[in-house]
């Protein structure tokens, strides 16, 4: 079997250990959002969104770290330097303590101003939303400290541990709301400590794990001023870029607040929820292909770091349209059945954020691939300003009296625009053809999805509202979109390949019996 072959498969592994993680998330996740929203009640669970958000605005080191530390394993893995993977490892550690007393610091002094001044929280309910802040402070520290481990199994591509630990979290969310539902407390305060201690749990089994897989995790008191600089230096262009991802995501929240109130900040809630849902099966897909983006650039593979970048645009967009497709179609049947009662704006809220995921699941590739090659400060720069746009032009419109709606609309227009920002930057930092993504990636999606909409449109147009009606527009949506991405998005080879794979897999689960 050849090298490319090898990783293909591995690749190919490490995906379906991904999926696994993704279904057993997105059920988890779809159950005990009905539960606790049910019982917290709108205002609390609005609350417990907004306060939470506070802390996710002075978290956004975290994201430029990670990022960080993941291109430098990987780099170095791709190098086959195990001394500097251990280097990288203790440094960054090192990095992240440090980084938990400045989260510490900002949160229990600016944040708490912020509270205490700024956000629209009832006030018989002020006391919980103290304890609710203190509480996710202390979830954001201890999510830090877990992000080196985390790198550090997606370098090794050890995709299966996700799986695992990911039935093991389940099982501890489902105990948290059985124990929402028995205990006689503050539903609130007792959401926060118990997802608190959830946390907590799982980040000493990853320590665990990986102190007893990888000996690079054997963290050592280390300081190398060069290897620091370098790691700051490309962390701190990164942070450009989170920072602006938090005032999108979060500071969107903020300004929803403080111009509409509590209940559309239960709308961002459960659309919050969906986002997750949606983007953790993005992200688990481009996992599998982001070591061997980053490893094949640093062994000068460009042929094949072409290749993954155009084949993950294309293979992400359709695994997220299969999804998101019949999410948006029956978007107001689905939050019913699955919520029961649907705020006001949820079902708009979520179509748009669906649309934004997908438009995000071809943007992905391109920003790993500018991240592997190490040069991104004008990258960061640009792509910072079209996402903090969010923020003030969120603040314009509904100063206008604009509708919250046409702030998700907005957020999914200026996503399309840095998808487009960044294909034309890709241009002249590598060879990276233009015209062969567009005809290849850009050109094909879009022949398929204008292919797939009118049939289930239509049916659903011409048919009721009810649970069947539903049910049979889903899977019509499944079908064919599940047709004409094999027929259309696919090409002769790789139906080969996927036809090879499907029929070994049922040959080695359903052998013939005689």
């Amino acid at each position: 079997m050849s090298s490319v072959s090898k990783k293909n498969k591995r690749i190919a592994q490490n995906t379906l250990f991904l999926y696994v993680r993704t279904f057993v998330i997105m059920l988890v996740t779809l159950y005990t959002s009905r539960v606790v929203l049910r019982t917290l009640g709108e205002t609390d669970f609005g609350i417990y969104n907004i306060v939470g958000s506070l802390v996710v605005l002075f978290s956004f080191l975290n994201t430029a770290m990670s990022s960080a530390t993941l291109r430098f394993l990987n780099y170095e893995l791709g190098r086959n330097n195990i001394c500097g993977v251990k280097q990288i490892f203790s440094m960054s550690l090192t990095t992240y303590i440090t980084m938990v007393l400045i989260i510490v610091l900002f949160s229990e002094t600016v944040g708490l101003y912020l509270l205490y001044t700024k956000l629209n929280v009832p006030q018989d309910r002020f006391n919980a939303a103290l304890w609710v802040y203190h509480f996710s402070v202390l979830s954001c520290c201890v999510s830090v400290l877990r992000i080196p481990y985390n790198a550090v199994i997606i370098a090794y591509e050890k995709m299966s541990f996700y799986a695992y630990i990911s039935i093991i979290e389940a099982i501890l969310k489902l105990l948290v709301v059985y124990l929402l539902l028995v205990v006689k407390h503050d539903k609130l305060i007792l959401y926060s400590i118990l997802m608190f201690i959830v946390l907590l749990l799982i980040n000493v089994i990853y320590k665990c794990f990986c102190n007893r897989k990888f000996v690079v995790t054997h963290y050592k008191l280390f300081w190398d001023f060069r290897l620091y600089k370098e790691l700051i230096g490309f962390s701190g262009w990164s942070m450009l870029g989170s920072i602006a991802n938090v005032g999108a995501n979060q500071g969107i929240n903020l300004v929803l607040n403080i111009f509409c109130g509590i209940l559309v900040n239960t709308a961002m809630g459960i659309t919050h929820q969906v986002h997750v849902a949606v983007n953790t099966f993005i992200a688990n897909f481009q996992t599998a292909f982001v070591p061997q983006i980053i490893k094949s650039y640093a062994e000068g593979n460009t042929p094949y770091f072409l290749s993954l970048i155009f084949n993950a645009s294309k293979y992400s967009y359709f695994l997220v349209f299969l999804i998101g497709f019949p999410l948006i179609l029956c978007c107001k049947e689905i939050l019913e059945f699955w919520l029961g009662s649907v705020p006001e704006y949820a079902v708009e809220f979520t179509q748009l954020i669906v649309v934004f995921c997908i438009i995000d699941a071809i943007a992905g590739p391109l920003w790993n691939s500018v991240q592997a090659t190490g040069k991104i400060r004008n990258y960061q720069i640009f792509i910072s300003i079209l996402i903090f746009m969010n923020v003030p032009m969120a603040f314009f419109l509904l100063s206008l009296d604009f509708s919250p709606v046409s702030v998700m609309l907005l957020k999914v227009i200026l996503n399309l625009m840095t998808l487009l920002f960044r294909v034309l930057y890709l241009r002249h930092l590598i060879d990276f053809s233009i015209t062969k993504y567009f005809k290849e990636v850009i050109m094909k999606i879009l022949f398929v999805t204008f292919c797939i909409i009118p049939i289930p449109v239509c049916f659903k147009i011409m048919g009721g509202g009810s649970t069947y009606h539903v049910i049979m527009t889903v899977m019509l949506a499944e079908l064919v979109s599940i047709l004409a991405i094999y027929n259309i998005g696919l090409t002769g080879e790789e139906k080969k390949i996927l036809s090879a794979k499907l029929q070994s897999c049922w040959i080695k689960y359903f052998p013939k019996r005689y």
